[in-house]
C-alpha cells in the first residue's frame, strides 16, 4: 500500500510541477510534457513490481503505435483555437477526434 501511496505522489507531483512550469514558460512546459514521463514512470513502476521485460516490452511497442492519435489533439486544438472556438468546445472536438484516432488505428493494428 505504501508504494502505491509513493506511486500516486510521485505522478501527481510531476504532473503540478509541468503545469506551474507551463505557467512561466510555455517552452519549457511543452518539453516537459512532451517527453514520455507518464511511460517513462508506467515503465518502471511496471518493472519493479513484476520484472517482466516481455510485457514491458510489449508495453512499449503499443505506446510507440498510440503516440500517434494522441498527435491529432495537439494539431486540431491550436488550429480551432486560433479560429476563435471556445476553449471547451476545441478541447471537446480535439478530444473526440482523437478518441476516433485511438479506435481506428486499434482496429488497424487489432490491438486488444
Amino acid at each position: 500500500m505504501m508504494f502505491y501511496a509513493i506511486k500516486v505522489i510521485i505522478s501527481a507531483a510531476l504532473i503540478v510541477l509541468i503545469s506551474e512550469i507551463a505557467k512561466r514558460s510555455s517552452v519549457m512546459g511543452a518539453i516537459l510534457a512532451s517527453i514520455p514521463l507518464v511511460s517513462f514512470i508506467a515503465i518502471m513502476w511496471m518493472y519493479l513490481e513484476t520484472k517482466d521485460t516481455k510485457k514491458i516490452a510489449a508495453l512499449s511497442t503499443d505506446v510507440f503505435w498510440l503516440v500517434l492519435p494522441s498527435l491529432l489533439f495537439f494539431v486540431v486544438f491550436p488550429i480551432l483555437l486560433k479560429r476563435s472556438v471556445n476553449f471547451y468546445l476545441a478541447f471537446g472536438i480535439s478530444a473526440v477526434v482523437m478518441i476516433v484516432g485511438y479506435f481506428l488505428l486499434t482496429l488497424v493494428l487489432k490491438l486488444k
